[in-house]
């Protein structure tokens, strides 16, 4: 008899959401759905709030990457205002950025990717968590894993008055500038963020990459997905977080786009279902042709894995030297193995550590020339950086007062919803089979939305009437009739 399982709630995520699986009669899978109940409709209730009031606003979405919400909405104010904010504010910026970029990726890896490899995916579900992780690794890692979050988040705190949601950012500048001392106390928690980073990726070299099983895995046709990659870079294809163009390389890695923010409605367009609350963009010049990977489908990627891919080396050399050393075992660039992700992710906080100590060896960031006024009136602003879940785009129209009248926000977990979708289904495709599926294949299907770090809260803006549906079952529970309003 045909089955469905239903994994509810699924787990080590932002927000709510739930996989659904169905079985045919030999216990192979049939089909499977990745669905986001909620909603929450930032983009409606914005509308008639003063435009300065966004960078504090938009932080709330979420409390996992405030601190990204901020940062692309202060840019989307300097266009907005048209201005252009001084060099020291910028470098500033960019350093309070590099720093939640570091403890946003660790927090990932620690607690929720890396329970999968350092505990292990067919480990107890109470294991799979950041307890067992420190019981593998060891207390000692454990205490330095809280000093660099607590480091990181106490520099975060004093450069922008909050931690979870900012309030620095201005357009044409920021608050508040850094001391002497400032960047002495801080260019030591940089430095310790390095020596971290590189031990963070000794551990992945030696429980993951020193597991053949891991590493089939990792490989393994299961968690592939052949798509386009999009991510920021430099002028010389750099990856950066906090500025840059927006880059498209297919799946053979030849460049298909190259382009500023302003112009990402003509490269980028939202798909709409109506089983979901999540929008699926995808690239217009191919079209939307369902849920498909290749060169013939509009579906692409972004976050780690998928910014490494588009960029062609790291700007830092310890992140260069670590860049090729994946790409190796990868088999080349680009690579499409969803599960390579998590290391892609150690890959950037080794990067962003080294950016931290770069900007502080800077003489400029303590200049006090920190805001140009703005003197132009608003009417559209459109702002990007690189979440740590890949890219986010902040686009605001107002009147001629400063009162939003629209806004649109494309999310890291929006520009993946298609990809999340078939990997989850191509998942469980790969490893579950019936008659009796246990825990251990759930979770290796749960494994494959784990890589991308969805935040279901920052990606449901899809509106429309509620899908109430009313199921009706017979006194033996068989399902008989379902309405739909």
């Amino acid at each position: 008899m045909a089955q469905k399982i239903t994994i509810d709630p699924i787990t080590r995520l932002e927000g709510h959401g739930k996989i659904e699986i169905f079985l045919d009669e030999q216990g192979e899978v049939e089909r499977a759905f990745f669905q986001v109940p909620e909603l929450r409709g930032f983009e409606q209730f914005c509308v008639g709030r003063p435009a300065e009031e966004m960078p504090r606003i938009t932080p709330r979405i979420c409390g996992v990457c405030p601190t990204a919400h901020h940062m692309a909405s202060t840019k989307c104010l300097d266009d907005l205002w048209k201005v252009e904010p001084t060099s020291a504010a910028k470098k500033i910026r960019e350093l309070a950025y590099s720093a939640f970029y570091v403890e946003d990726h660790f927090l990932h890896f620690f607690f929720l990717g890396g329970p999968d490899f350092v505990v292990g995916p067919d480990a107890p579900a109470a294991e799979r968590n950041i307890l067992g992780v420190i019981a593998k690794v060891g207390l000692e890692l454990a205490g330095q894993v809280i000093r660099i979050r607590k480091e990181l988040r106490q520099m975060m705190q004093a450069m922008m008055g909050k931690v979870i949601h900012p309030v620095f950012g201005l357009p044409g500048g920021v608050s508040k500038g850094l001391t002497t001392e400032d960047r002495d106390n801080y260019r030591k928690v940089a430095d310790f963020a390095v020596e971290f980073a590189q031990g963070a990726l000794g551990i992945f070299d030696a429980i993951v990459l020193k597991n053949d099983a891991y590493v089939d895995l990792i490989l393994s046709e299961a968690y592939t997905s052949r798509t386009y990659s999009m991510g920021l870079v430099d002028e010389q294809n750099r990856p950066n977080f906090y500025d840059g163009k927006l880059r498209v390389v297919d799946p053979e890695g030849k460049e298909f786009a190259r382009f500023p923010v302003r112009d990402y409605t003509e490269h980028i367009a939202e798909h709409v279902e109506p089983w979901s609350y999540i929008t699926f963009p995808y690239l217009k010049k191919i079209g939307w042709k369902g849920f498909v990977d290749g060169a013939e489908s509009g579906v692409y990627r972004v976050a780690p894995l998928s910014r490494l891919n588009v960029a062609e080396r790291m700007a830092t050399p310890l992140a260069q030297a670590a860049y090729e050393k994946m790409y190796e075992v990868l088999g080349g660039r680009p690579s499409h193995c969803t599960l390579a992700f998590h290391w892609a992710r150690l890959v950037e906080a080794l990067y962003a550590a080294e950016r931290m100590q770069e900007l502080l060896a800077d003489e400029e960031i303590i200049s006090p020339d920190i805001r140009n006024l703005p003197t132009e009136k608003p009417s559209e602003g459109i702002g990007v950086v690189e979440a740590p879940r890949g890219t986010l785009i902040h686009h605001y129209r107002t009147d001629e007062k400063g009162l939003i009248t629209a806004v649109n926000l494309i999310v890291a977990t929006n520009h993946n919803s298609a990809p999340i979708a078939m990997s989850v289904e191509k998942a469980a495709r790969g490893m579950v089979h019936g008659p009796e599926v246990t825990e251990g294949m759930l979770n290796l299907v749960e494994m494959a939305f784990r890589p991308y770090d969805p935040c279901l809260a920052c990606a449901t803006h899809a509106l429309g009437q509620t899908p109430l549906v009313a199921r009706i079952y017979d006194k033996e529970k068989n399902l008989i009739k379902t309405v739909k309003r």
